[in-house]
């Protein structure tokens, strides 16, 4: 039984030391997306730990009547799948001022919001990464430039790495 237990903790901990990888330490670029209106990012991630980061992002979104520009800040957890794809989860928030003009009705305000974030990634050996990203947000405080508080952000990321 002894050597059972030990040799089961010897894989357990083998098993993990395989999916440890080293994440970089920096990453900038862009997030192309689509949320009510198609958008982009300037991103940037900066890695705390062999397995944490932050990504902060800058943005725009056009939409028919609606132009928005927000600040988003997510906290991520990155787990290798092989070779140089990692998925990876976080959570986050922001905030952010719209701009509505329609038939000669304009109006604008400010929002903040909560964000999850979930995603796939690829670390090529050149310093360049792509990412698709699911990241849902729920809106508070977001007065008319919505039809309901809730987003769903789908985009795609590419970095440069360093």
């Amino acid at each position: 039984m002894k050597k059972l237990f030990l040799s089961a903790f010897m894989l357990a901990g083998m098993a993990f030391s395989a999916q440890a990888q080293e994440i970089s330490k920096n990453a900038l670029g862009l997030r192309l997306g689509d949320n009510d209106g198609f958008g982009g990012e300037i991103s940037y991630q900066r890695g705390l730990s062999s397995n944490n980061r932050l990504e902060v992002d800058l943005g725009w979104r056009d939409s028919n009547h609606v132009d928005a520009i927000k600040l988003t800040g997510v906290y991520q957890w990155v787990w290798n799948i092989e070779g140089g794809f990692n998925w990876y989860a976080g959570v986050g928030g922001g905030l952010g001022t719209w701009s509505y003009d329609y038939r000669g009705a304009d109006d604008s305000g400010t929002f903040f919001f909560a964000a999850g974030d979930i995603g796939i990634e690829y670390k090529f050996d050149i310093p360049l990464m792509l990412s698709l990203d699911f990241r849902p947000e729920l809106y508070f405080n977001h007065d008319d430039f919505r039809d309901d508080s809730f987003g769903p952000d789908i985009a795609l990321g590419i970095r440069y790495t360093f």
